[in-house]
């Protein structure tokens, strides 16, 4: 968790930020993640064909989550900044399918993808993520269940709203989206990278 004055994916504004990425650098520590969480899935007697995620975040994360699972790992990625399945991968309407992303904040680059899935006939069983800071379940409208690693509450704010912004701050775009932006600089919490 980083802490400073960032723009997250969604456009809003908070003063945290979870990089995962850098939680995800450790193959081991990843591996780790994944096995948790296909844990939690099985507890509830979940069982997955595929894992998909939206590129870049969720790319390494649904490559563990596909390996802790036993089932095939996808990726959708932007194309003319549409969401769409490439590279040949393919997805039938009777997979088993969980979509997975890195920090679940609105729900947004998961949507697209359930999206996408759902225009190819394949409906999604469940939602996971390792850090849900929306508050709550955002794919409930959607009919899906959401499992995550870590549910945390953390302060987010529309742009015109943001109290850093009216401070004089400006935020920073640390997110796979900004794939020019400077590195923030700010401080990790925890005593290291966490």
């Amino acid at each position: 968790m980083l802490e400073g004055h960032f723009e997250l994916s969604s456009g809003m504004h908070s003063d945290r930020y979870f990089q995962c990425a850098l939680l995800l650098e450790e193959p081991r520590r990843a591996e780790a993640l994944a096995q948790a969480l296909a844990e939690r899935l099985r507890a509830k007697n979940l069982q997955f064909d595929v894992v998909i995620g939206p590129a870049l975040g969720a790319v390494t994360w649904a490559y563990e989550m596909a390996r802790a699972l036993g089932a095939r790992g996808l990726f959708a990625e932007r194309q003319n900044d549409a969401m769409c399945i490439r590279r040949g991968f393919v997805v039938k309407p009777t997979d088993r399918v969980l979509v997975v992303e890195d920090v679940i904040t609105t729900g947004g680059s998961a949507r697209e993808v359930i999206q996408v899935l759902r225009a190819q006939s394949v409906n999604p069983l469940a939602i996971g993520g390792i850090v849900n800071r929306s508050g709550g379940n955002p794919f409930e409208k959607d009919g899906l269940p959401l499992f995550a690693l870590a549910d945390v509450e953390v302060k987010q704010w529309k742009k015109e709203d943001c109290p850093l912004c009216k401070a004089g701050g400006k935020a920073v775009k640390p997110g796979s989206r900004a794939a020019n932006a400077p590195a923030p600089s700010t401080s990790t919490t925890g005593g290291g990278r966490t």
